[in-house]
Order: C-alpha cells, then structure tokens, then sequence
C-alpha cells in the first residue's frame, strides 16, 4: 500500500481506502462485511469511510464492530452528516449546530471511538448560515471529537466560502469528497483547482462508477443477476446513468488497453483515478473480500502518458465534464 497527504494536513492516508456505502447494513450480512474489512486491513488500507445516513446509520455500527480490537491509532477513520437519520424528524438532518453535534456524537457511539480523524459535511446546506455550521465543526474540533475536517460534493464556490472561514476559526479545513471517475470528471474544472488553491485534497467516490468499468455490464446485454444495477436498494438508481449503449461500447473499448497495461479493468479505473496528484484516496467497497484484493492492486501503479491517451480517446464522446452537475441539494 502506497500513502499520500490529506491537502495540507500532517495526516497520511492509504491511497486506496475502504468505503461501506450501500453495502454494510444493507447489501452484505455482517459476517461478509467483516470478512471484506479483515480482507482491507490485510492489504495495508488504513483508512476507512462510512456516514450516519448510509444504512440509516446501520453501516456505521457494523464497521465500528468489524474494527473492534485494532489499534486505534494505526486507522483513520471517515465519517459524514447532512442526510436524514433516525425518525426523521425536522433536526433529523441537515448541518444546524443541533444536527451536527448530536450527529458526531451518535456516530461515535456507533463506531466505538473516542474520535473520528475526519468528520465530513456530506452536502453543502442552504438553509442553514454557513457560519453556524463551520463553528460547530470548529467546537468539535476543540473538544478533540474530530481531528480535522471534510466535505462532500461541494462546488468551487462553496469550498472557497468555508475555507475563510476555517481560517478564521483555525480548523484544518483539508478535503472534499467527490464522485470521480473515468467517465464522471465534473470536477476537473473548477473544484480541483478551488481545492489546490485552499490546500485540500479530494477523497474519491466510485472510481469505478458503480461497477461499470469493470466490464461486467455490456451494450445490449441483460443486467448480470445481483449486480448494483438490480440493486433495489438504491444501487440501481446510481448506476442507471452510465447503463446505455454507448457509454458501455465506449467502455468495453478499455479491455484490450488494460491487458496490455497488465491490469483489470478494475484496477485501471482505481489507478487513473490516482494519477490526478489532487486525489489523496480512492475509495473502493466490497461485498466480497476478492474484490478488495484485487482492487487494491490499483495502489503506486503509473499509467504512462500514452495509456491516459488512449483511455481518454476511447472515453471521448460518453465523458461528463459540466461542473455544475456537481451534487448539491
């Protein structure tokens, strides 16, 4: 396993990081998801992500009982608030002071630490003043709760509002959590260059857009039978985008370039990811403990300039570049 710097912070992360989105509590039995999170720690990943919403805060649980008995201080550990949780009652979400602090601390509970070494915003809130969120994240960082600070899906414009603000509070302010992929690339534009400018460093999502460039899913072929993109979970709903013609014929034209490179298709998509110097992590999930070994052998590879060429070349007409698809509610 290879480690990068969050943006400016002291802190090194695994450059390939375990994440339990739409699995753990939900997709995977418990007994799997330890297997998957022994499956991780057996690879050298240390640094794991997780979120109060996801499960309705079931993943969180079952990642802090899969992590029970390691040494705290060789993991970092991700977390997130915004989205609704529990009975969903009007603080239920959001990031009011309210929500935000008794979030930290549920989630605390639930993941059996003392402290989670990034708490993410995991959407911008317009209804809230901005201040009174970056003061309560600022409070939690006094009380040793949060070691530094994050967000997630934020435009250029929002990153750079926050990051006065940080200054003002002195919080370390370090990273945003974005979608990025091969073929999702909406944040090249504008959020990469507002992060570089406030020393932080993107956390990425779905790097492999949901299973897509992996190859499992091809043009005019049914869905595979258990696949996300029969997922009635809520994995369908992120994989439907990707799922026409086109962008899956543009795809399969990737096969042949990552067996030259020696790489699965998996592993391609991880490693392109990597190469943007702006990426500190790319998160990776699992429902099974094969898929982690094999993805994280993604980790420290370069891809040679003319291999970056030809990705982008076969990917030319299906890539998503408008910034302002970025996910804001």
């Amino acid at each position: 396993m290879e480690f990068r710097r969050l943006g400016r912070s002291g802190l090194n992360i695994s450059e390939i990081s375990y994440g339990n989105w739409l699995t753990h509590g939900s997709q995977v039995e418990e007994e799997q998801a330890h297997a998957c999170i022994k499956a991780a720690l057996d690879a050298g990943i240390t640094t794991f992500d997780t979120a109060d919403a996801y499960a309705n805060t079931a993943a969180e649980s079952v990642l802090g009982r899969g992590l029970k008995g390691q040494r705290r201080e060789s993991l970092e550990i991700f977390t997130k608030v915004f989205w609704p949780t529990g009975p969903k009652d009007p603080n239920d979400k959001g990031l009011s002071r309210k929500h935000v602090i008794e979030s930290a601390n549920a989630s605390l509970k639930r993941l059996g630490t003392d402290y989670v070494d990034l708490y993410q915003a995991h959407r911008f809130d317009r209804t809230v003043p901005l201040e009174e969120t970056m003061q309560a994240f600022a409070d939690l960082v006094r009380q040793g709760k949060v070691l530094y600070v994050g967000v997630s899906e934020w435009n250029a414009e929002q990153i750079a509002r926050a990051a006065v603000l940080a200054r003002e509070l002195r919080i370390p302010l370090v990273s945003n959590q974005p979608q990025y992929s091969m073929l999702w690339r909406v944040i090249e534009a504008q959020v990469v260059p507002a992060c570089e400018r406030e020393g932080m460093s993107q956390i990425v999502w779905s790097p492999v857009a949901q299973g897509v460039l992996t190859g499992k899913y091809q043009a005019g072929q049914p869905l595979p039978s258990g696949s996300r993109a029969t997922d009635v979970n809520g994995g369908a709903d992120m994989v439907k985008r990707f799922l026409d013609d086109s962008t899956l014929t543009a795809v399969a034209k990737l096969e042949p370039l990552a067996k030259e490179a020696g790489l699965s298709m998996a592993q391609l998509a991880v490693a392109w990811v990597l190469q943007n110097p702006n990426v500190a992590s790319a998160i990776i999930g699992a429902s099974r403990p094969e898929q982690v070994h094999e993805n994280v052998k993604a980790a420290g590879v370069k891809l040679e300039p003319e291999l970056l060429k030809a990705i982008d070349d076969a990917l030319a007409d299906v890539v998503v570049t408008d910034p302002a698809l970025t996910v804001s509610p």
